[in-house]
């Protein structure tokens, strides 16, 4: 059976490139070509458009960074969901809103799919060495169908509950990394104002009862000042803007997390956009 997978960005590449080495036959379309190389030469097909992933696959696998580029592969001009054979499923593993999930899964279904929001918790390598772990929303037994695939992937596939409800937790889980970072480098910037070294700061929070595990990963981009993207600052500004859309559309208030985001906004109109996403702490403590 092909399965298609739509998106190779930093996180798309690697996926499919687990898939294609667990023997999978890919059909694969990512709007830069160059990106699909490295899979064509490993035997994937390349689509010209997702219409054409559609045609040739019973399941598709979508990780693409906005709500609008997602609209755009299913239903656009050229999308997939209106070739694809009946009762096909479909997979998004993009970081959305739950409401654009939800009405996701209700488009395909009335066109006789069927849908899983399957966004994932880790970020370059995690995904490079198959430790990503699946936020699954949607039918139990559409899960079991695809779980082999999931389990190449990832080390951890959770069923987190009904449609939008694998998208509702990755909502939180990334606007929890983005409070967290946020708030780690406030910390270093006092820290280092009191003149105690980074070194002896990240050793002493990280080791600490304060410390998340994920703070840990972030360390040497810290002290070395090298913000390579693993998951760039863009997403993540724009991760914290989807869960601020979310938590008006729940009427919650959540001061902190607007706090957060239009810091991350700054950083971003400074230039950070690229960069990983802990180079908040570059904006908060520059040199």
């Amino acid at each position: 059976m092909k399965v298609g997978f739509i998106g190779l960005g930093i996180m798309g590449s690697r996926m499919a490139a687990n898939l294609q080495k667990a023997g999978h036959d890919l059909v694969v379309y990512n709007r830069t070509k160059e990106k699909a190389e490295q899979l064509v030469s490993n035997g994937a097909t390349l689509a010209n458009t997702p219409e054409e992933v559609g045609r040739q696959c019973r399941v598709v696998f979508t990780m693409l960074a906005t709500p609008e580029s997602v609209e755009e592969v299913a239903l656009g001009k050229d999308g997939f969901l209106k070739e694809l054979p009946g009762n096909s499923l479909w997979v998004d593993c993009s970081t959305v809103n739950p409401s654009f999930t939800k009405r996701m899964a209700q488009v395909a279904l009335k066109m006789g799919h069927r849908f899983l929001d399957a966004p994932v918790s880790g970020s370059l390598i995690p995904a490079e060495t198959g430790q990503l772990v699946f936020l699954v929303g949607g039918e139990a037994k559409d899960l079991e169908e695809v779980r082999p695939m999931l389990d190449v992937m990832g080390r951890a596939v959770l069923h987190i509950g009904p449609h939008g409800q694998g998208a509702s937790m990755k909502m939180v889980n990334n606007m929890l990394f983005g409070q967290i970072m946020a708030a780690f480098s406030e910390a270093l910037r006092l820290g280092t104002a009191l003149g105690i070294t980074e070194e002896v700061l990240c050793q002493t929070l990280m080791n600490g009862p304060g410390g998340a595990p994920f703070l840990k990963l972030k360390e040497q981009k810290i002290l070395n000042r090298d913000f390579s993207a693993e998951f760039p600052l863009e997403w993540m500004h724009k991760d914290l803007h989807l869960a601020s859309v979310t938590a008006y559309e729940q009427g919650v208030a959540l001061p902190t997390l607007a706090t957060v985001k239009e810091l991350f906004a700054q950083a971003k109109q400074a230039g950070l956009a690229e960069e990983d996403f802990s180079a908040i702490y570059q904006f908060v403590n520059p040199k």
